[in-house]
């Protein structure tokens, strides 16, 4: 199937970088925007746009109907979801099969199978992959937890089953805290998702992040596009990214990478998609921890090691074509990324408003995906992510300089950015010297 114009079911910087490849393949790119977007870049540049609702998401980028509406009226042949909204909504694919409209991501079954993290855990148990010890499903008892927690030994992290972005998650130290950790975070999980399913894991006190990406074609074929050490986060939000994961030894990154592919083809998954996992520091075993079934915000870190598009390539896999085979995917140099937002860098509260100098950075090897411009005004609805700075090095210690470079040259005034957080990251030397963990943020 030849897909000959896409709308993108998305707003900011995802919607101007997937429009570009669109448009560079030699198809039609179609935006959905609200009334608050109207001024957007991607509006602009696409070539048609339609106002699906009003500024909040649940009226414009959340309405199902008033998607499918503005597909059906420029007759849209597919929907890229980019990540994010409906991304990752099982009824959202479903309903765009019916209207015969491809969904550029994977199948419905592949995504339930995912989506909910303690029966994901399961599926990639019987496939073989190693998971951090914990219960086998969602607990419901309280005895039933206390008995677990004593058996693969405190401290143990509760979480939520449907959750994400560290919403309806708890981390319980000693046994006297663990009841009301969790009614804390199953009331937490329930308003956050509408679902208060609670499971348990053994809590690793020095967890590196590290997550592969992965292409899978509807031939069977599955490839990976190295690692990301996605480890520099604060309250469990992604804050600085990197490709490879420079403290893996080689025989660790050749496990991993295999593990993903065996996962992959477990799953039967078709489409880019991301497995997650948890490194220990210190006995170097890494544990599955969860699959996004969409393209992350970091894929373009993956793209500078690879010289790969991986939007381009979800478009061609949604059209039946082949992938490549690992061997013709060439890894090399170091990637690095900051997701610049608009909020206050000391105290990370979203700072909206609007920009009145915009400068971004230049050079070889410098990629800033970004929507803003000077006189545009950030939105306070939506997620305040306003850019990534990304550069691409020889090797890390180079990829660091760049960045520094990079970040002196970018210039956001009006508005408080985390610019300088990032800034100082550049100089810390437990960063440089690759000495930290997930939880470093919170205790420095």
């Amino acid at each position: 199937m030849k897909i000959k114009r896409i709308l993108i079911a998305n707003r900011g910087e995802i919607a101007l970088r997937a429009l570009r490849t669109i448009q560079e393949m030699g198809k039609e790119a179609i935006v959905v925007h609200s009334t608050a977007d109207k001024d957007a870049l991607y509006v602009k540049y696409a070539d048609a746009s339609i106002c699906i609702g009003a500024p909040r998401s649940s009226d414009s980028y959340l309405n199902i109907p008033a998607i499918l509406s503005a597909a059906e009226i420029s007759e849209a042949d597919a929907i890229f979801p980019g990540y994010g909204f409906l991304s990752e909504n099982q009824n959202f694919v479903e309903i765009c099969q019916k209207h015969n409209i491809k969904f550029i991501g994977p199948s419905v079954e592949a995504m339930s199978l995912m989506s909910d993290k303690s029966k994901a855990k399961q599926v990639m148990q019987r496939a073989g992959v190693p998971v951090v010890p914990g219960s086998d499903g969602e607990i419901t008892d309280m005895s039933v937890a206390k008995k677990l927690a004593k058996e693969i030994g405190y401290p143990v992290i509760l979480k939520a089953a449907a959750g994400g972005g560290g919403r309806g998650m708890r981390v319980v130290e000693k046994e006297e805290d663990l009841e009301k950790n969790f009614w804390a975070a199953e009331s937490e999980a329930m308003s956050a998702f509408g679902d208060g399913s609670m499971y348990m894991e053994k809590y690793i006190s020095n967890p590196r992040h590290i997550e592969v990406q992965i292409l899978a074609d509807e031939h069977g074929n599955a490839v990976h596009i190295g690692e990301r050490d996605c480890s520099m986060q604060r309250r469990h939000q992604k804050l600085i990214e990197e490709s490879p994961a420079s403290l893996l030894d080689e025989t660790t990154r050749k496990k991993l990478h295999q593990t993903a592919i065996t996962a992959t083809k477990a799953i039967g998954y078709c489409g880019a998609g991301t497995f997650e996992f948890l490194y220990d520091q210190k006995s170097k075993e890494f544990y599955f921890i969860e699959m996004n079934t969409r393209l992350q915000v970091e894929h373009c870190v993956s793209e500078m090691v690879s010289g790969l598009d991986l939007i381009e390539w979800m478009i061609r896999i949604a059209e039946g074509e082949k992938l490549l085979s690992q061997d013709e995917i060439n890894l090399s140099g170091h990637a690095l990324e900051c997701r610049i937002t608009a909020e206050d860098p000391k105290s990370f509260v979203p700072n909206p408003g609007k920009i009145i100098k915009y400068i971004a950075p230049g050079g070889r090897n410098v990629r800033m995906d970004s929507y803003i411009y000077e006189g545009y005004s950030v939105l306070p609805y939506y997620d305040s992510m306003i850019g990534k700075l990304i550069v691409y090095e020889k090797d890390r210690n180079r990829a660091i300089a760049k960045m520094r470079v990079a970040l002196d040259e970018l210039v956001i005034q009006g508005i408080k950015t985390t610019k300088d957080f990032h800034r100082t990251m550049m100089d810390n030397l437990d960063f440089i010297n690759n000495k930290y963990d997930t939880n470093y943020l919170s205790k420095h």
